[in-house]
């Protein structure tokens, strides 16, 4: 039987004990907050949780993080069963590129025999249309595989391509899509906080503008973040992409400082999506098994075979 809810500790406690009955796994994305990162069974970003998804012996898999993410689990998981804490946590990325719009596109542009490289935040439905994935870790990688032969068609993001696109020198036709809370930050609010912590090397993630990125000492993705800074001399850092990230790298790097890019409005950028996920709502999900994420058996199968190939591409 489930076992009721509880706060604080004993809160925890309970999810641990739903977590063991039901022989589930926890996934939890670098932006969550810290008591969801805490009591996770593995904490990392799109490309890390998507490998531990498609390895994962659990019957059930938690994934908190954002829509998007639980249905590419589920995708490379047909017969488990995929959960999400709030089924409200949607992404502006994926909601910028919606398919119908995309499949429209590539209909009147068939002339154009684009390559579809489709940036991992973005629908199921989406990456059924598309040719192979790709995360902010692999984007280059990823792109520098795609035949030489094709034109490519690069979705959602329209900041993450243009940073490929210089790191590659591959042209691409870029989606006009971005993520909400990374295109907060701005040139000066990164001048202004180096000013004030002048030894701190600055690091961005890709989706940023690019304004914000030539400011950067290194661009990468979250992952990445946590070897530049484990392995780089500096004791402070300062990280330029949403909040959550901050708890991971003062986690596994106890010894150095790290301080949050702050934009115009606040000293920090909190993805309102991401933080709809609660240790309550976590609880919930584990008792009642809902919210699923449930996909039509053609797209999740459409869908898996570009995820597939990027996982491939990514070895």
């Amino acid at each position: 039987m489930p076992i009721p809810p509880a706060k604080g500790v004993d809160l925890v406690q309970d999810i641990l004990a739903l977590k063991r009955q039901r022989n589930a796994v926890i996934l939890a994305h670098n932006y969550q907050i810290k008591e969801i990162q805490e009591i996770a069974d593995f904490v990392g970003d799109s490309l890390g949780l998507s490998y531990q998804a498609a390895a994962t012996n659990a019957d059930v898999i938690v994934f908190c993080g954002v829509h998007f993410m639980a249905e590419t689990a589920k995708i490379v998981n047909p017969s488990k069963t995929v959960i999400l804490p709030d089924v409200e946590a949607g992404c502006s990325l994926a909601e910028s590129c919606p398919a119908e719009q995309l499949e429209a596109y590539l209909k009147a542009h068939a002339d154009k025999n684009y390559y579809v490289i489709a940036y991992i935040n973005c629908s199921a439905a989406v990456k059924a249309l598309s040719d192979v994935i790709c995360t902010s870790g692999n984007a280059v990688k990823i792109v520098d595989n795609a035949p030489a032969d094709r034109n490519l068609l690069f979705v959602p993001d329209e900041n993450l391509g243009s940073w490929v696109m210089e790191q590659t020198g591959r042209p691409m036709t870029l989606w006009k899509g971005s993520c909400y809370v990374h295109v907060e930050f701005t040139a000066a609010a990164i001048d202004k906080i180096r000013e004030q912590y002048p030894g701190a090397p600055v690091i961005a993630h890709p989706e940023c503008r690019k304004a914000v990125r030539l400011l950067a000492d290194e661009v990468c993705s979250t992952e990445k973040m946590i070897g530049f800074c484990r392995d780089h001399p500096a004791s402070s850092f300062i990280i330029v992409t949403e909040e959550g990230m901050l708890h991971r790298l003062r986690r596994e790097i106890p010894g150095k400082t790290f301080i949050a890019g702050p934009t115009p409005a606040c000293a920090c950028a909190e993805c309102r999506f991401m933080k709809l996920n609660t240790l309550e709502k976590l609880h919930h999900c584990l008792s009642t098994l809902q919210p699923e994420i449930i996909l039509p058996e053609p797209v999740r199968a459409r869908a898996e075979l570009p995820l597939r190939r990027m996982m491939e591409w990514s070895k």
